[in-house]
Formats: structure tokens, C-alpha cells, sequence
């Protein structure tokens, strides 16, 4: 006679244990598991279905016949915890972090190239020493960092003064917008945005020798003052300004990937922006969860990822 064998401790001292909603059911003898008849399902196609393939608890029970509360169960034993992985290599890398709410974030480390994450840690606040700690933690890993992209956190730049440093395009551009909005009414604000929204296919020489041409035009526009409230003068038109002083500022950092030691050093951060999306997508899916949970379903998506990455590296082309 073929006993049922038990999926917990493979043994096979199993008894029939009645019936549910036209299912057998079993029990173990030695450890007292109770279980279905049927296909077991393994730790990883569970695991695989929750997060990959995004389906609810309830949709999970529906799916492979348990009851929801032994879903929760078999999904709340599944371990997964991120460790930095080994290094090896150079390239250019990404650093952002994102966030879901108040003091809970992810900040990010990928390579440029591959899209392999570098290095995750979770984050409350996006402090310098965040950024630091990732950097060293690649080097000390054995990869070489050719340059970083990074959205525009000031006090970064002077941090990694050492680095080759890219401002991503697209945040400057997102910068310049919300001080002057999409449709500004001033002339001197509507050349000003239409410049910066060439950055991306602009050369650096040509680019710096329009902006000055363009401070030069609006010059008494950007100096004229007036009387305020409070009795003081102060700069007539502050939103064109913060504008214009936040591309100063960025400047010296918007064209480094057409540098001749850059080449292939990408001039956004879109690459770690599209990763940040397919998480959140996968995540939101499943709301509700406690912190715990969400670093974990979070930790699982980046050992997911890097075992995608991993498999198509070894196939054949």
C-alpha cells in the first residue's frame, strides 16, 4: 500500500484524516502535520507566485487549494534576506534611493551595464553617510567604480569629489520645471525651460554658450528688485532665480558622460528608476504589509533579480 509521504518530515507514517470540500485529507503520525491529497507545492513556486507572478493570498488559496490562513502561514516561514553579494569587475553605477512614506526607503547600487544591483540597504532617512557606506562597500568587494549617476542630492557632489560624477538629465530638467512650471508666462523663464529641455541632445560647449548668452539677454530681468512688505528689496522674479542658481550649481556635472574617459557612461538615472518601478509594482500589489514582511518580499525581489541576471548571463547567445 502507497502511503502519502509527509511534506514537512518526509515521512511516510501517514493516515487518512477525513474529508473537506471533496478533498482528502492526511495527518502525519510522526511530526502531526495535516495536509491535502494532491501536488505539494514547493517554497520557491509558492514564493515565486506571490511575488513574481503578483498574485493576492487570496488568489495564492484559490490557486493551490489551502486556506488563507495556511498561505499566510507557508509565506511567513519563507526566508529571505538580502546579503551583499561579491564583486567583481568595473563600470559605471547608479545611486538612488526610494521611498514608501515616511522612514522606511531602499537606497540602491547598480551597475550600469548589466542592471546587477551592487549593493541594497534599507534606509530612514537619505543621509550622506548612507551614500558613503554603499561606495565602500562596493570597493571593499573588489569593483571598480568608473563613475557615478546620481539625482542631485548637493552635499554628494563634494562627497565623491573623487569620482566622476553624472547629474542625471532628467532630474535637472524636473528641477528647472517646477520652478518655472510647464508653461511659464515670462519670456526670459520660457527660453530659460526650452533650453534646459534641449540638455539631453545639447554638446557641452554649445550648451554653456547659449546659457551665458541667455544670462547675458536677461540680465537686467534676473538683478531687478523690488520694494517688499517687509520694507526690503528683494530679487523681483526668486523662481526664475532658484532656477537659473540650481543649474549653476549643476552644471559642472551635466555633460561628464561625453568626456573621452566616460565613454558608455549613461546621462540619466533611468536604468535604477526602472528598477525602483518594477518593484513598486510588484510590491503595491500586495498592500497591507508590515515592515517585516515588506523587507522581505523586497530582499526576495533583489536575490530574484540577481538570479534572472545570473541565468541570462550563462545562456548561450
Amino acid at each position: 500500500m502507497n502511503k502519502k509521504e509527509c511534506p514537512v518530515c518526509r515521512s511516510k507514517h501517514t493516515i487518512k484524516y477525513g474529508v473537506r470540500k471533496g478533498v482528502q485529507l492526511y495527518k502525519c503520525q510522526g511530526c502531526g502535520y495535516q495536509f491535502r491529497a494532491g501536488r505539494e507545492v514547493g517554497e520557491d513556486e509558492l514564493w515565486n507566485a506571490y511575488q513574481q507572478e503578483k498574485q493576492t493570498i487570496k488568489e495564492l488559496s484559490e490557486r493551490f487549494g489551502m486556506s488563507v490562513a495556511t498561505i499566510k502561514r507557508r509565506l511567513h516561514d519563507i526566508k529571505r534576506e538580502w546579503v551583499q553579494p561579491p564583486l567583481s569587475g568595473e563600470g559605471f553605477v547608479h545611486l538612488d534611493v526610494t521611498y514608501w512614506g515616511r522612514g522606511f526607503g531602499v537606497l540602491l547600487a547598480l551597475d550600469n551595464q548589466t542592471g546587477k544591483p551592487l549593493y541594497m540597504a534599507f534606509v530612514r532617512s537619505e543621509t550622506v553617510k548612507d551614500y558613503e557606506d554603499a561606495v565602500s562597500s562596493i570597493k571593499e568587494r573588489g569593483y571598480t567604480i568608473l563613475g557615478l549617476i546620481i539625482d542631485g542630492k548637493q552635499s554628494l557632489f563634494k562627497t565623491f569629489s573623487e569620482h566622476r560624477i553624472q547629474m542625471c538629465q532628467f532630474h535637472m530638467k524636473q528641477i528647472v520645471r517646477r520652478y518655472l512650471t510647464l508653461n511659464p508666462k515670462m519670456h526670459a523663464s520660457r527660453e530659460l525651460k526650452g533650453l534646459v529641455d534641449r540638455l539631453h541632445k545639447a554638446e557641452e560647449t554649445d550648451f554653456k554658450k547659449d546659457y551665458q548668452e541667455w544670462k547675458e539677454k536677461w540680465k537686467d530681468t534676473i538683478g531687478h528688485k523690488s520694494l517688499h512688505k517687509d520694507g526690503k528689496m528683494h530679487y523681483t522674479h526668486q523662481r526664475l532665480r532658484a532656477a537659473m542658481n540650481s543649474l549653476n550649481c549643476y552644471l559642472p556635472y551635466l555633460f561628464t558622460y561625453q568626456r573621452e574617459d566616460c565613454k558608455g557612461m549613461p546621462n540619466t538615472n533611468n536604468k535604477i528608476e526602472g528598477t525602483f518601478t518594477d518593484l513598486k509594482k510588484n510590491l503595491n500589489n500586495h498592500s497591507g504589509l508590515t515592515q517585516e514582511n515588506r523587507k522581505r518580499f523586497i530582499s526576495g525581489f533583489f536575490l530574484a533579480l540577481m538570479e534572472t541576471l545570473s541565468m541570462e548571463k550563462q545562456e548561450p547567445r
